[in-house]
């Protein structure tokens, strides 16, 4: 069994409601748009980070992340990158991989907006989520975690600040 913290979109700064919200997460992934990932690298402390650079990351983090990820986690397979749209509308960046040979589990950001997809058609779960940064439109600070159990993603749970409003731990 393995807890899961994901996020993404951070833009260079991490809430400090996720410290206590990824306390108890084995992994942090995160999926793009990681800005300054000296906050990030100071969350994932000695846990496992997985992280892909997104569009606004600069050569530094292209450097350091990869455009995308795929990989197992226990038995199951996951696919992460920043760009990627939702079922029925994947981005064509990554489409053909997907419908190819489609993951378990299929990871972006870049929206901004947090969503928990199954499609059907593919027997995937696409988790997005959403912005867990103060930059860009969204109008909630958003992130997850969840564990994953052999072939199981299961107690997903969903961390919320409205923007502009005091930063409080759980």
């Amino acid at each position: 069994m393995i807890r899961i913290g994901l996020l993404s979109d951070t833009h260079g700064l991490v809430p400090q409601g996720l410290w206590n919200f990824f306390e108890k997460c084995d992994e942090i992934w995160h999926a793009g748009d990681i800005g300054n990932d000296i906050g990030l690298l100071e969350l994932a402390g000695t846990r496992m980070l997985r992280a892909v650079y997104g569009n606004i990351d600069g050569n530094e983090n292209r450097v350091k992340y990869p455009e995308k990820l795929r990989f197992f986690c226990e038995a199951t397979e996951v696919l992460m990158t920043h760009t990627g749209g939702y079922p029925g509308h994947y981005d064509r960046s990554i489409r053909q991989e997907i419908n190819a040979s489609p993951p378990k589990l299929f990871i972006c950001g870049h929206s901004h907006i947090l969503k928990v997809i199954y499609d059907k058609k593919l027997e995937l779960l696409h988790l997005n989520p959403g912005a867990a940064g103060i930059y860009g439109w969204h109008k909630f600070s958003t992130a997850m975690r969840f564990v994953i159990e052999g072939s199981d993603i299961r107690e997903l749970e969903i961390w919320e600040l409205a923007r502009g409003s005091a930063d409080k731990s759980e």
